[in-house]
């Protein structure tokens, strides 16, 4: 049976490194129809968006689909293709393994940790407001009543919004998660002392959740604590579920512990789509040099293939990444001892050593 998937190749160094991870895929014997569109920066002359509603139609008719990088402008320009993707498509999970290969460089041994965020509502929600925005006098008046509060000449307010109903799904998913994928505890990383309304409520609605699975040990951390505790004893670690900006942040803090992003894959998953991504930045000063870690993405294709019930193709690919990681002759500059190193091959050389371990 052939799965269609959406492929949505990105910009700056996407291209070269989804292009990567389709070999690989078709490499395991998954039989894959791809339907390729195009988000980003490369469209905006064309479409005057960088998500044109076709590519959200794409997705739709598919259920599938799988990224490359897209940039994201700094303090300006259009807001995260990535995040609105997500919100569109109630992609409300995101799941990024943060697991250590033989091979990579790291501080560590066997870490294997997977964070699950919540992907759809916190800060992440894009509620601000400004002056020039506007909603100023409500703001001053809300504040000033029940704070007593004064704003200054120059602002700037984003909405924390945490709901019951977005924490239960995702905690719920946590704990199926690890049910599924014999992982033996769940911990929930909040704020809860200081931001008693909205992490209140996250913690609030984890503890009940966890009462419905008395086979999996739960645990509660601090997001500060959390961060200490995955620098001092990351192994002790398994699978975390954590509001939407902490699980941005804690993710690439865990990207770090095994080898950094270029070994990082990801996944956003709602009731009804999958959106299968890297979790590293699309590098545009890179693009077309051949020159990156293919890595994340191979790996994301490899999240995509278990999800699509391809167990077998997903367990060749891993094995093939692991063994080309765990030689360390046929890897990118970054997986090299030293970055200089006159070794390292290209983004379509590593690819073929994949290829070839399969």
């Amino acid at each position: 049976m052939a799965h269609n998937v959406t492929l949505i190749p990105g910009d700056g160094i996407g291209p070269s490194v989804t292009d990567a991870m389709k070999k690989c895929v078709e490499a395991t014997g998954a039989s894959i129809t791809w339907e390729e569109v195009h988000a980003g920066t490369d469209v905006m002359e064309e479409y005057g968006t960088p998500l044109p509603e076709h590519v959200l139609e794409a997705i739709k008719k598919n259920k599938v689909a799988i990224k490359g990088p897209i940039v994201t402008p700094i303090g300006g320009g259009f807001r995260s293709v990535n995040v609105e993707i997500r919100k569109r498509l109630d992609l409300y999970a995101c799941v990024r393994p943060c697991k250590l290969y033989k091979g990579v460089k790291s501080r560590y041994e066997d870490v294997d940790i997977v964070i699950v965020r919540e992907n759809t509502e916190d800060l992440y929600s894009g509620l601000e407001f400004n002056p020039e925005f506007g909603g100023e006098e409500e703001i001053k008046k809300l504040l000033k009543e029940y704070y007593k509060y004064d704003l200054p000449k120059k602002w700037g307010v984003s909405l924390k919004i945490i709901t019951e109903k977005c924490t239960r799904r995702i905690v719920d998913y946590a704990f199926r998660y690890a049910r599924e994928n014999n992982r033996k505890r769940v911990t929930v990383v909040h704020k809860a002392n200081i931001l008693k309304f909205s992490d209140g409520l996250f913690l609030e609605i984890s503890r009940e959740v966890a009462k419905n699975y008395p086979d999996i040990e739960f645990w509660e951390l601090i997001v500060d604590n959390a961060c200490m505790q995955l620098v001092i004893r990351p192994h002790e670690h398994d699978v975390l579920v954590l509001p939407n900006l902490y699980g941005d942040i804690i993710s690439d803090l865990c990207a770090g512990l095994v080898g950094g992003l270029g070994v990082a894959p990801g996944a956003n998953i709602g009731d009804e789509y999958a959106v299968f991504e890297p979790t590293h930045g699309s590098a545009p000063k890179y693009k077309g040099q051949n020159k990156v870690n293919p890595t994340a993405t191979i790996l994301s294709g490899m999240l995509m293939l278990r999800y699509l019930g391809l167990k077998d193709e997903a367990d060749k690919l891993e094995n093939a990444v692991a063994q080309v990681l765990k030689e360390g002759k046929f890897v990118t500059y970054d997986l090299k001892p030293t970055r200089e190193d006159p070794a390292a091959v290209g983004t379509r050389e590593m690819a073929d050593a994949i290829i070839s371990k399969i």
